[in-house]
């Protein structure tokens, strides 16, 4: 059966979604379980809180990869819808993410969609439906199921900027040791060693359990 026909008839299900950070090796990812009928601006937060984000970029959502060749129609390029903030809609092809849903979204690309978070170093998120159900009373509206390693640091650069970072701090003979140790301490306000491995889901649980009661 259709995975677009399937989620479009019953937006209110709960759906288990991967989302992982596009090329990035080790994988970045979370499984999450999320309540299809949450309109995307409710999903920009969770993906924010799930991915350890401080929301201090732009971002948006597209249906498709919003990077990949596109093929001429009439001779004409034409434009990928893309959801953002209502404020930040400037043009023709722009939607408010707050008039779609999570199911919507992932209807349009057959299961997939695609959210882009800090246009500068623009980490791309692939969110691919996995899986289902139907909510019961107590299946909190979103959850972190499973993971791997921590996200990456604000403003370090996409990733290349942030491997060259976990290069420096891997080796205290690298000549740019010192200095990006002190940018992430200062980053995360922490003198302990720095972990790229580290993922706490109990702590993005409660922090997730408290954005959607205060939401």
């Amino acid at each position: 059966m259709n995975a677009a026909a399937v989620i479009s008839a019953k937006p209110e299900l709960m759906l288990e979604v991967r989302v992982e950070l596009v090329d990035i090796d080790p994988q970045i990812w979370r499984q999450l379980e999320v309540w299809g009928s949450f309109t995307l601006d409710r999903l920009h937060k969770i993906l924010q809180i799930a991915f350890g984000w401080e929301d201090l970029h732009l971002h948006r959502f597209t249906a498709d990869d919003p990077f990949a060749p596109l093929r001429p129609v009439d001779g004409n390029i034409p434009e990928t819808p893309q959801w953002l903030p209502r404020q930040e809609c400037d043009e023709p092809d722009d939607r408010p993410e707050e008039d779609l849903t999570l199911a919507q979204l992932l209807a349009l690309g057959d299961g997939a969609a695609f959210y882009e978070y800090d246009f500068g170093d623009s980490w791309l998120h692939r969110l691919e439906l996995v899986s289902q159900h139907s909510t019961s009373e107590d299946t909190p509206p979103a959850r972190v199921l499973d993971g791997a390693r921590r996200g990456p640091l604000e403003d370090s650069g996409g990733f290349p900027g942030y491997e060259e970072i976990l290069e420096a701090l891997a080796d205290p003979n690298h000549p740019d040791h010192a200095e990006h140790a002190e940018w992430v301490a200062d980053t995360t306000g922490s003198t302990e060693p720095y972990d790229p491995a580290f993922l706490d889901i109990p702590a993005l649980n409660q922090a997730l359990a408290t954005q959607v009661q205060a939401s």
